[in-house]
């Protein structure tokens, strides 16, 4: 099993395009200190060949571009892609659906809440479900995953709840604003391949760490977890937005409640942050927080970022 890192920012990318935050001047000034990112998202591949997408970022044909094995056959029209598995209705997940239409067969698999805000919105119909058939996820029941036309992938995921929130666009007023959320708003996906022993976790988004998510990621070898914020009000307080970190369903990194702290004792054999908002400051390599997160046993995500589990 291989694991790219397509895209390692949050929503908006990095820099942002209307933000004059000292990280999105590092970024366009290119000067080392950090590196620009695109939009969230994560390929993964048990054979080398057919490759399934962890959500479809805005960014997902720059992405697929910058990556030579998600690249078409030479001469011919076609994609190793084989489908995309949407952890929830966020647009920086779902947006790419969109570019994603041009008649290439892939299947799209996502929980009944999420599958339902695609059927809502009729635009995402030009990803035409004959072409593109459209798979639900039951919650903590293992799957395989599956082409379009059901050819296996070589690949077993479980999708399973994460604290969340629904969308902005579609928060249901029975749950009120803020993070509250329903099962199926917000997923986690493990994968396994042939070696059933090699366990690899996605939550690029994550509300809070509760006793049954730790005991999960136990023993997992690769944890690639919600980073969006180092502190839970830095939007805030840096005059960039009015949203805590929370508000938005995403838990901070540092403090006795944030993911360092929350995730210490599990026994992971490799942890990485993804889904990093621009105005995080481990973006920049040498920032204090940077060296705090490595020193915890974190690393800090990169666009083009391999990984084998």
């Amino acid at each position: 099993m291989r694991v790219l890192i397509l895209g390692s920012a949050a929503g908006g990318g990095f820099p942002q395009w209307n933000c004059g935050c000292i990280n999105c001047q590092h970024a366009r000034r290119g000067d080392g200190e950090a590196a620009a990112r695109t939009q969230s998202a994560v390929a993964v591949t048990g054979d080398g060949r057919h490759w399934i997408l962890l959500n479809a970022s805005p960014d997902v044909r720059q992405q697929l571009d910058a990556n030579p094995p998600l690249h078409p056959p030479p001469g011919q029209r076609g994609s190793p892609v084989r489908g995309v598995v949407l952890t929830n209705g966020d647009l920086d997940h779902i947006a790419g659906l969109l570019s994603l239409r041009e008649r290439q067969p892939l299947s799209v698999y996502a929980t009944e809440r999420v599958l339902r805000q695609l059927r809502e919105n009729r635009v995402f119909d030009v990803l035409d479900p004959e072409i593109a058939p459209r798979r639900e996820l039951e919650l903590e029941q293992p799957f395989e995953l599956r082409g379009p036309d059901g050819e296996s992938l070589g690949m077993e995921a479980v999708a399973f709840p994460v604290p969340g929130k629904n969308p902005l666009y579609a928060e249901d007023p029975a749950v009120g604003p803020g993070p509250g959320s329903r099962p199926g708003d917000t997923i986690g996906i493990e994968i396994r391949g042939e070696d059933s022993a090699r366990r690899f976790c996605y939550i690029p988004g994550c509300a809070a760490v509760d006793e049954a998510l730790r005991e999960r990621l136990h023993g997992v070898s690769v944890l690639l977890f919600d980073g969006t914020l180092w502190h839970d009000d830095e939007m805030i307080a840096a005059g960039l937005g009015s949203r805590t970190g929370r508000r938005m369903g995403h838990m901070s990194m540092s403090g006795p409640e944030g993911s360092i702290a929350a995730l210490a004792a599990p026994d992971v054999r490799r942890r990485v942050f993804v889904h990093i908002n621009n105005s995080n400051p481990v973006l920049r390599t040498h920032s204090a927080e940077r060296a705090a997160a490595a020193a915890a046993g974190w690393e800090i995500a990169h666009d083009g970022m391999e990984i084998v589990p």
